[in-house]
């Protein structure tokens, strides 16, 4: 199988490139389509591709058109949680699998009003629960370095697209890793900004709900700074909204001085695979070299609280998503096991439940800020196992140490998402398998443009990206 260079280039190449009219978008949307017929039948990334005269007859007006932004004429693959007009927007979930919206959310008016040209959807879990892109309506996603592995989730599609140059940049959702974990187990990078730079439409209670964001997922991260300034979004109908920054202007700084902070496994507090601890390690050496302070850090706050807050929030905020298809009888029973005991157990709590577990997060967000006082960056392996066999549903254990719920195995997640810090997931390099590993770089609310640098930095220092799958 040989891979068209043009889909080798990162986005920025790619749009500089039309831009000048070195390549055309409808020659790189031809390439675009043959690489997928070629691969996602392994992968199962893109899901409701649209239809491919459509999409070339897209790309020919778009080259006889103005250009309308940095994406222009570049094919993108919308996750599969977006509302995008006339695409097939499912959730993973037999309930919604042959809904087609007819109006985009906003980040997919966004995205369109950057020129780029929307060719379908990646895969998801079902309602993004769970970091297994697997779902009833499409089946898994697996991770092209090794497809009888899973891509993690809950944006997989997204990371094995990307890994797999079937898409030059992605945009992805975080709640519990799903920007992270995907990134590591795809050999790509995956960023959370800032809770409030990114944001979604003004529709029902916009106050109460501060765990997850939209994001960007790419294999640079000057691809990342650039959509995520297209995706950052001030609109005044939203509270606790961050004006967006220069993130692509300056990514290129030197980082020599820079104080990173070693996590490691959380002083035992959880479980990892073996091989994941030491591979960070390794990967922590390049910072070293160019001239950053790296140091390993005491565990800063309970985990046990941590998880007990996560968990109450995490009940809260799905549950006041999911209940109205829970109350109906009819979609209640289309409904995973997974989404049902998250919506019985935010049925089941009290506002002083919430308010408890706000309070054990207020907490964490107080300690961590202090923690910024002496470090620019906190770092933790992006998962705690490596890429798992696909037909999984959830691992059960790590290491032997039993996990007690459906997400318990990505617990190492939790402290970036519970307060709503910035985090991108870089890659790590590969274990003994040859599956692929990241790592988290965690920084103070608001740091994400120095966080990009870090990454940027790191990133020319390895360009693990260029390791491609073995097709």
């Amino acid at each position: 199988m040989s891979l068209d260079p043009v889909l080798d280039l990162d986005a920025l190449d790619l749009s500089r490139r039309l831009a000048a009219g070195e390549i055309s978008a409808e020659a790189l949307m031809a390439a675009t389509l043959e690489r997928i017929a070629e691969v996602n039948g392994a992968i199962n990334a893109i899901v409701s591709l649209r239809d491919a005269d459509d999409l070339l007859a897209e790309a020919r007006a778009a080259d006889a058109a103005p250009r309308k932004g940095w994406l222009h004429g570049i094919p993108m693959a919308v996750k599969d949680l977006v509302q995008t007009a006339g695409i097939r927007t499912t959730m993973g979930s037999p309930i919604y699998a042959e809904t087609v919206p007819v109006a985009d959310e906003g980040l997919a008016r966004r995205l369109r009003a950057a020129g780029a040209i929307l060719i379908g959807k990646t895969n998801v879990p079902e309602f993004g629960l769970g970091s297994h892109s697997i779902n009833p309506v499409f089946g898994p996603t697996r991770t092209p370095y090794d497809v009888t592995r899973s891509a993690g989730g809950s944006s997989g599609g997204a990371g094995a697209a990307l890994a797999a140059r079937m898409v030059a940049v992605a945009d992805g959702s975080d709640m519990m890793g799903s920007l992270r974990n995907p990134a590591g187990w795809n050999n790509v990078y995956g960023f959370r900004p800032t809770w409030g730079v990114v944001r979604s439409d003004p529709l029902g209670d916009t106050f109460l709900h501060p765990l997850s964001t939209n994001g960007a997922m790419a294999r640079s991260p000057a691809d990342i700074a650039a959509l995520l300034m297209t995706l950052a979004d001030n609109d005044p109908r939203l509270p606790f909204g961050r004006a967006p920054q220069e993130y692509l202007q300056g990514i290129d700084a030197d980082i020599a001085g820079r104080r990173i902070g070693w996590l490691g496994d959380w002083g035992g507090a959880l479980a990892m695979e073996p091989g994941i601890l030491p591979l960070v390690e390794q990967a922590l050496t390049v910072f070293a070299r160019l001239g950053c302070t790296v140091e390993p850090v005491s565990p800063p706050f309970s985990a046990d609280e941590m998880w007990e807050s996560w968990r109450v929030l995490r009940h809260f905020a799905v549950a006041s998503r999911l209940k109205p298809l829970f109350d109906d009888p009819g979609t209640r029973a289309l409904l995973p096991p997974k989404a049902i005991w998250e919506i019985e157990g935010g049925i089941g709590l009290s506002a002083f439940d919430v308010q408890a577990a706000s309070e054990i997060r207020s907490r964490w967000f107080a300690r961590a800020a202090t923690l910024f006082d002496r470090f620019d960056a906190l770092v933790l392996p992006s998962a705690q196992m490596w890429p798992f066999p696909a037909e999984w549903d959830w691992p059960k254990a790590i290491g032997g140490v039993a996990m007690d719920t459906y997400h318990r195995w990505m617990q190492v997640v939790v402290p970036a998402s519970l307060i709503g810090l910035p985090a991108i997931s870089v890659p790590a390099g590969f274990g003994d398998q040859g599956l692929p590993m990241g790592m988290q770089l965690i920084g103070r609310a608001g740091s994400d443009a120095a966080l990009l640098q870090l990454a940027q930095g790191y990133h020319q220092a390895t360009r693990w990206t260029d390791r491609k799958p073995p097709f």
